[in-house]
């Protein structure tokens, strides 16, 4: 499909207003014009799953930019997310769009510890485990009972076990990033240009946009949307759950393409935790998964962390469990079948 004229890849790098009762217009005719069916006629039903497109992981000014080792991987990025969109409206059933989405008092930012002084710690501070164990880092204890599930919990032994559950369980270990995605703010909308064409596609399509709201849990991380960092606690007591809904409803479609933000993080881990649920169920599903290879990019803090090489290395995994790498410039009709 041609690009819609109103589509200006350099509107990459800004937020702006997206004016919907024009752009809805717009897709009305688009459809007549191309003769884009309603997505409830696809023989072939094909979710695109966009993870943390927002401002807060995709513009520079905001506070966790994703500028891989390029320095505006981000921003190219939402480019060519906004690009594929469009040109594969037709085929494209669903669009399913995940949005980190957090409150100021959460265990990876830095008002819920203290050290011995009371201070907290700095953004992009690792807390490893040998530290919380030693008291080095402990949790604010003018926070702890605002953000115990119940009365009785000890937040600070649920610290500890958290922190020893992610070193057992080969996850990264507790990084303190600077406060984002906060709910209601400017950093958790959608960057523009996608939202602008996970919009037009809802209405050319006539399909509901998808939207599932995850990291809200103060006592966890959320990386993948699928399943928190740590769900139980020293007892087995449940903390947080699993979104099997979700899985269910991405399974439940001929293809499932993967873009977003950061390739790293959010999106290598709702992927794994996808693989794990599509082994139990059928191995043979992970054939129907595609990863766009350049529509998504890792974390990368010049001088502090690189998590360029994991990335590739999660990214190699899944494909040697069948997973497709793609590229959004590739035409469809010529990706590998499932």
């Amino acid at each position: 499909m041609p690009l819609p004229p109103f589509f200006d890849e350099s509107a990459a790098s800004r937020y702006y207003r997206v004016s919907y009762a024009e752009r809805a217009a717009q897709a009305r005719e688009w459809a007549t014009v191309h003769r884009i069916p309603p997505a409830a006629e696809d023989d072939v039903r094909v979710a695109l799953l966009l993870v943390d497109v927002q401002n807060t992981f995709c513009l520079p000014e905001f506070e966790l930019f994703v500028g891989g080792r390029s320095g505006r991987a981000a921003v190219d990025d939402s480019a060519r997310i906004g690009a594929f969109l469009y040109e594969n409206i037709g085929r494209i059933s669903q669009v399913v769009v995940t949005l980190d989405t957090h409150t100021a008092v959460q265990i990876f930012h830095p008002v819920f510890w203290v050290d011995e002084a009371g201070e907290h710690p700095a953004p992009h501070t690792v807390l490893t485990l040998e530290e919380i164990e030693a008291g080095r880092w402990r949790v604010n204890p003018r926070i702890a009972a605002a953000v115990a599930p119940r009365p009785g919990f000890d937040v600070g032994v649920w610290a500890r076990h958290y922190a020893r559950q992610l070193h057992e369980g080969g996850k990264y270990p507790l990084v303190i990033w600077p406060y984002h995605s906060m709910v209601g703010g400017l950093g958790h909308a959608l960057v523009s240009v996608v939202e602008e064409a996970v919009f037009f596609h809802a209405i050319a399509r006539q399909s509901p946009t998808r939207v599932e709201i995850k990291g809200q849990n103060p006592l966890t991380e959320n990386y993948s949307v699928l399943q928190p960092e740590v769900t139980q606690g020293l007892d087995g007591e449940r903390i947080a759950l699993a979104n099997l809904a979700l899985v269910d409803h991405l399974l439940s479609f001929d293809a499932v393409v993967v873009a977003g933000q950061a390739k790293s993080h959010c999106v290598a881990w709702t992927v794994e935790d996808l693989l794990t649920e599509i082994r139990l169920r059928d191995p043979r599903r992970a054939s129907r998964v595609y990863l766009l290879d350049d529509c998504a990019s890792p974390v990368v803090v010049p001088g502090i962390v690189d998590f360029t090489d994991p990335a590739e290395a999660a990214y190699a995994r899944f494909a040697e469990a069948g997973m497709h790498r793609v590229h959004s410039t590739t035409p469809m009709e010529r990706w590998p079948g499932p």
